[in-house]
């Protein structure tokens, strides 16, 4: 007989919540990261290019990291401290992310950006436009959500 979903998934829960509690800003790194600007395509007539981060994650602690979720605050540099657009990742669900290993890449994307007229490389050198950081923070199980690093984004054009 098959056990419910629902039982299976609160035996993970209950499993992970045994485990010793692991300190991300030590027991992950940020691996290969990249940034940019990606061409969303024409959006109300107007050219759209929006901030974008792809990276991995090694899991440097010797815990199986379950129900790993990666969240990315977009800022532009002029407004550190309002969020621009964000974005989330499920990096592993209850398979965890083993000691040792690193996730696939992942891409995430903000939901605003920029629009013009002029091509899209010209955008990247108007006056008007104003430099953008990202910031990742990461969360495991029930451990809240931790900050595992700040990147500029690279003013160039990337292809979705």
């Amino acid at each position: 007989m098959r056990a419910p979903i629902w039982l299976l998934l609160l035996l993970t829960v209950a499993s992970s919540a045994c485990a010793p509690a692991v300190d991300l800003t030590k027991g992950l790194q940020v691996v290969d990261a990249s940034t940019g600007l990606i061409d969303v395509g024409i959006v109300n007539g107007q050219n759209k290019l929006v901030p974008s981060i792809t990276f991995k994650l090694k899991n440097l602690s010797d815990q199986k990291l379950i129900a790993l979720q990666v969240n990315a605050a977009f800022r532009r540099v002029d407004s550190a401290k309002e969020e621009w657009g964000s974005g989330y990742v499920i990096v592993a669900q209850s398979e965890g992310l083993a000691p040792g290993a690193t996730s696939k890449a992942f891409t995430i994307q903000s939901t605003l950006g920029y629009t013009g007229l002029e091509p899209r490389a010209e955008m990247l050198k108007n006056p008007h436009f104003v430099d953008s950081k990202v910031e990742l923070a990461a969360k495991y199980g029930s451990v809240q959500w931790t900050r595992v690093g700040d990147y500029p984004v690279e003013r160039r054009l990337l292809t979705p």
